[in-house]
């Protein structure tokens, strides 16, 4: 079973890491074609494009240059320990067991604007490259187009090394739109987090962020090996509802969310 999940734009490079262990990514020269995109733009450029703020801009236009096509442990971390965003607070990979990290290698893996596809354990240098930016670049007008199928291609290796065919789902669209479905030879299945608001079970962003690093975590924890297992998933108040899911879309539901996250 391999996972697949969103980065984030938070980022933690000062936290220490609960492992020495690190490998490289596979796609460094793709991604120093899109950092030599990136350097054309100002800061000013950069805040037009991904609409941020002065000061991100400027920010993300210093890492496009330090950027570099050696990564050491001076300049990198592993992409599990340096993402921090909603799904990784639910995840909390630095609370991982070293067997658990090591499962992790082999099924989870991370969808990345400008990485492509990061292992846990690959050296990520900082940045912030969103799948949706349309960046004009030597593949296309956007990451789409500039991943084309490459990122669907290594999924495919990564199933076959395991002997896998089954993927799930735990990105948003859109990073999941940089994924082939009629070219993935695995099937795909996405589970679905609803909370209860005002009595109506809706998909709250913040709350079913957390639940698919939640669910992530579930699955490396159990070791989880075939869909049937998932349904099992039961973390901070989610339950599986049989009558709404189907064999690709698996519905979990909570009651009112305040008694969980308000503290």
């Amino acid at each position: 079973m391999l996972i697949v999940v969103s980065p984030a734009k938070t980022l933690d490079y000062e936290t220490p890491l609960p492992t020495s262990a690190f490998t490289q990514p596979d796609f460094i020269s793709d991604s120093a074609e899109l950092i030599k995109a990136c350097r054309t733009l100002t800061p000013v450029d950069i805040a037009k494009l991904m609409k941020v703020s002065d000061k991100i801009a400027s920010l993300n236009a210093v890492r496009f240059e330090e950027w570099s096509t050696t990564f050491t442990q001076e300049n990198a971390r592993p992409a599990l320990f340096a993402f921090k965003g909603d799904v990784y607070t639910g995840l909390d990979a630095n609370s991982l067991s070293e067997s658990e990290i090591e499962y992790a290698q082999t099924n989870l893996r991370m969808l990345s604007g400008l990485y492509g596809l990061l292992k846990p354990l690959d050296l990520m240098q900082p940045y912030r490259l969103e799948m949706g930016t349309k960046l004009e670049n030597g593949r296309g007008s956007n990451l789409y187009q500039f991943w084309g199928s490459l990122i669907t291609n290594k999924l495919n290796q990564e199933l076959e090394a395991q002997g896998s065919e089954t993927l799930v789902n735990l990105a948003s669209n859109e990073y999941f739109k940089s994924v082939k479905p009629k070219e993935l030879k695995a099937d795909i299945v996405t589970p679905v987090f609803k909370d209860c608001k005002n009595g109506q079970y809706k998909i709250i962003s913040f709350y079913a962020k957390k639940a698919r690093g939640l669910m992530a975590r579930f699955i490396i924890q159990n070791k989880i090996s075939n869909v049937e297992e998932l349904k099992s998933f039961d973390s901070d108040g989610y339950y599986f509802v049989e009558a709404e899911s189907t064999a690709t879309t698996l519905v979990f539901k909570r009651e009112e969310q305040n008694k969980y996250f308000n503290k």
